[in-house]
């Protein structure tokens, strides 16, 4: 369909859109210059819809009108005839202008036709079906192309294109995103994403922010406290006092930084490249100067068949394939092949926290049954008390009671209370799952905060189980971390990486917790997506090569910003991997220390293969000068040398073999499914 829309080229989600200027003509889109004609304005985007819509009434009234007063009847022909021209008219124009414009024989030419066919022999209702399907395909383009032609279509999803403002009477108006301003009040309900930055003035819910500030629980806020746009509300009813709109917001920045970190990236100067121009031309001086001094055509032969620098040519190109076909067989996508060559020279990575090195989401950790109550009990009355419930801590609880194969029960009367708990009804039972003050708000008393050894401060979420007004235990849940993360560091550090970091937006409490597990002595916590960046231009500064890891929305411009971006493929958000430029698959961490050694082994190979193509080429033109070689020979060496340097690149493929058999796909990452759970120290 080519009526008035035409999307713009977009290489790359994360790069900046270019609208390239028009040449003699241009189609109905909604950036063009002014200078040109055929220009349409942004505020004529519902147009289409409005014409279609009053069209396809006077269309549907003439089919009533027929069935009312019959087949000849003036009004049925009169109200068919304006919805005709209502629908047709717009095409027909725009057939108008591209005729002007010198384009001739596209689709809008055709359909206009058609209609004027029909109009001509009196059927207005066929002209004004046909002048409808065109314009319904239009509509269903142009809605397509403004959503592709946003910045970033990641964020997009993030953010929500409608917002429910409130007004200065309290009702509730539904209004585009774009329309709001600072201090508008906007209404936000349970599983919303938040439309733009902004105060909470009533209300209090849990948030889900990691991919703004990279924290792995969920936040629970109340009044007075500050939101993010692109997170989302998982529980409650709260108004937002709105402080910052549009590309003034948290995600707006974020989407900005990434633009400014793609600039900021030097393409790889190839030396070679630089000097080949220069090698035809020297060894037509040689050659001429063999045939001056001796005068024997056969020596000018091979000297001009040993110089021909297959070797060296493929020294470069075939260690890049092999080492490509290595990665790409362990689930390592490497976008631009200079990174491998680069890799070799990292001497810092940069990680961070939340689904890099943990796993990204809750699990149970801990069950601690009271006195008198197993495991097994304690799981399956919490599972089926919070069956119905979509908070995390729910779902890891049911989870694990699915691992372990518990059949639940049935649950009654649920309610849940937003950042505090619920209740239910389980087999004639009062369950209260949630804080501590949530049990004691509800009548249950004791001291079980006692045996809590566990510090919430640290990244553990517990709640607390009570049934009919008795405590019967808590459970300890958390964001574990990887297995293979602290092996992983220790290799890379093995392997000569000066400097690791981990830089997350958690709090430092959790972040040092996790990084003591793992083994990494540096961190930076509690940052928002430009301290990221700062950290990474601030060691850049200082002679490091930065490797950024990293997997959610806020890592983006700091994937960017690093000499090279890794971005944890199968769990990572789409628009980390576009600001990546190495995603590794399979989310396992080990794949680091092999793509720096498969980095390294490849400019070995490299250098060993242009030290020996040059020496080739060196006593090759040295001995075929002599006349030690012929002709002959001079093929069979040039082939010869050809393969040793194939050969000698084809041992990257066979790099990483060791890693082959481990699989590190998402169920193997899940802990086994116990027997029967058991309390089991953190």
């Amino acid at each position: 369909m080519q009526f008035k829309h035409q999307s713009h080229d977009q290489d790359h989600p994360a790069h900046k859109h270019e609208h390239h200027s028009h040449e003699k003509c241009c189609t109905l889109d909604h950036e063009h210059s002014s200078s040109c004609s055929c220009a349409h304005d942004h505020e004529h985007t519902m147009l289409p819809l409005q014409v279609t819509l009053a069209g396809v009434l006077f269309i549907i009234n003439s089919f009533v009108l027929n069935r009312i007063y019959g087949s000849e009847s003036v009004l049925a022909a009169s109200s068919a005839m304006l919805g005709a021209l209502i629908m047709g008219v717009p095409i027909i124009w725009t057939s108008v202008k591209n005729l002007w414009c010198g384009k001739i024989l596209s689709m809008n030419e055709l359909v206009s036709l058609a209609i004027l066919a029909a109009f001509a022999s009196g059927n207005y209702q066929t002209a004004g079906i046909v002048a409808f399907f065109m314009l319904l395909g239009e509509i269903i383009e142009m809605r397509t192309a403004d959503g592709a032609r946003k910045s970033i279509e990641s964020l997009i999803k993030l953010a929500p294109t409608k917002a429910r403002r409130i007004s200065n009477g309290g009702a509730e108006e539904e209004v585009p995103v774009k329309e709001l301003k600072i201090g508008d009040i906007i209404r936000v309900r349970p599983g919303d994403n938040v439309a733009a930055d902004g105060v909470i003035q009533t209300g209090q819910g849990s948030f889900n922010q990691a991919n703004v500030t990279g924290e792995s629980l969920p936040v629970d806020k109340k009044t007075g406290d500050d939101v993010f746009a692109g997170t989302q509300n998982l529980t409650g009813v709260l108004e937002i006092r709105v402080s910052r709109a549009g590309e003034d917001t948290t995600l707006g920045q974020v989407h900005n930084l990434i633009l400014a970190a793609e600039k900021t990236r030097l393409p790889i100067m190839r030396i070679i490249d630089q000097y080949m121009q220069y090698y035809t031309p020297l060894v037509l001086v040689i050659a001429t100067l063999v045939w001056a001094f001796t005068f024997d055509l056969e020596r000018v032969i091979a000297v001009l068949i040993v110089a021909c620098p297959c070797a060296f040519i493929l020294a470069t190109p075939s260690a890049m394939v092999a080492a490509l076909s290595a990665a790409a067989r362990l689930g390592i996508l490497i976008k631009n092949v200079g990174d491998i060559e680069l890799a070799a020279r990292i001497n810092a990575f940069i990680f961070d926290k939340t689904g890099t090195l943990t796993q990204g989401t809750l699990i149970v950790n801990r069950l601690n049954p009271a006195e008198g109550v197993t495991p097994a009990e304690l799981l399956l009355v919490a599972a089926s008390a919070e069956k119905y419930s979509n908070h995390p801590t729910a779902k890891a609880i049911n989870q694990l009671a699915n691992e372990a194969e518990i059949s639940l029960i049935e649950p009654a009367d649920f309610a849940e209370t937003a950042g505090r708990g619920v209740s239910a009804k389980v087999e004639n039972d009062t369950v209260i799952i949630g804080r501590a003050q949530w049990l004691k708000d509800n009548g249950v008393s004791g001291d079980f905060l006692k045996s809590v050894d566990l510090n919430e401060s640290e990244g553990f979420s517990i709640l607390f189980v009570a049934r009919n007004n008795q405590f019967i235990g808590w459970i300890g849940l958390q964001d574990e971390t990887r297995a293979e993360a602290k092996e992983s560091l220790a290799d890379l550090s093995q392997s000569g990486v000066r400097r690791i970091a981990m830089v997350t937006g958690d709090r430092r409490p959790v972040a040092e917790r996790v990084a003591k597990e793992i083994g990494c002595e540096e961190v930076i916590a509690e940052c928002l997506p430009q301290d990221k960046v700062d950290f990474v231009a601030l060691m850049r500064e200082r002679g490091y090569k930065v490797a950024v890891v990293g997997d959610g929305v806020n890592d983006a411009p700091a994937l960017a910003a690093g000499d090279v971006g890794i971005a944890m493929g199968a769990a990572g958000s789409e628009v980390a991997i576009h600001s990546a430029t190495i995603a590794l698959m399979n989310n396992d961490l080990r794949r680091l220390p092999f793509l720096v050694k498969l980095s390294r082994s490849t400019r070995s190979i490299i250098n060993q293969n242009f030290l020996f193509g040059t020496l080739f080429i060196i006593f090759g033109l040295t001995f075929a000068s002599w006349g030690y070689i012929n002709p002959i020979l001079a093929a069979l060496l040039h082939n010869v040398g050809s393969l040793i340097v194939v050969f000698n690149s084809a041992r990257l493929v066979r790099q990483g073999e060791e890693l082959d058999g481990i699989q590190m796909d998402q169920n193997a990452e899940e802990p086994p499914a116990p027997q029967e759970p058991v309390p089991a120290k953190a």
